[in-house]
């Protein structure tokens, strides 16, 4: 299956700055999991991770957080962005292809940022089966979950359901932890946004 072609689009996108997906801050209920000292410690992954907001507030001493992104011009920003910050040895961003990167090690933690809608329906049990790979037994999947409305096909973001979700995932030996609205999300996604949290066994 080919899923290289969207890759050249993303990346004009980001020359372009033509980003509407970009908050210019960490994800509301991002920040919130942090505060709340609600997200697992150890090693955490956020694969098309963009600017990179949610992964600098996510790292600390006792969780390092890889920003994973295949758009050069997005890691070169993210980068230039964050270097001098005082977590920074905390975090790193890397220009990989989430579906042929191999990490030397599995992760505790992936944050999936509406990345799932991004693909066209045909390329998500490649990014599940990735998600087994690379989450640790007993690791934890956080998914959010949009678009949850009647949009028509694509281009990105792609429609989805809880169900879609479940479907690929629980096959695979992910349980649900909880799958709730989405209280923090930004204006145009309230309501049609739900946090899902799932654990590998």
């Amino acid at each position: 299956m080919d899923i290289k072609e969207p890759h050249g689009g993303w990346e004009k996108l980001w020359e372009e700055g033509r980003t509407l997906w970009d908050l210019g801050e960490a994800t509301p209920i991002v920040v919130h999991l942090c505060e709340t000292a609600s997200l697992p410690n150890g090693r955490a992954l956020i694969p098309g991770c963009g600017t990179g907001y949610d992964v600098v507030v996510m790292a600390n001493p006792e969780r390092h957080v890889v920003g994973l992104d295949f758009s050069r011009t997005s890691v070169e920003r993210s980068r230039k962005m964050f270097s001098s910050l005082p977590n920074s040895k905390h975090f790193s961003f890397l220009e990989e292809d989430f579906f042929t990167w191999e990490p030397t090690e599995k992760f505790d933690l992936i944050f999936d940022y509406n990345f799932f809608c991004a693909f066209e329906p045909k390329v998500r049990p490649l990014w599940a089966k990735r998600m087994q790979q690379l989450l640790k037994p007993g690791g934890e999947l956080i998914t959010l979950i949009f678009p949850l409305d009647d949009r028509l096909g694509g281009p990105p973001p792609y429609p989805v359901s809880v169900s879609a979700y479940e479907e690929l995932l629980v096959p695979l030996g992910f349980e649900v932890i909880s799958i709730v609205d989405n209280e923090l999300a930004p204006g145009p996604r309230k309501g049609i946004e739900k946090v899902g949290r799932w654990k590998k066994n």
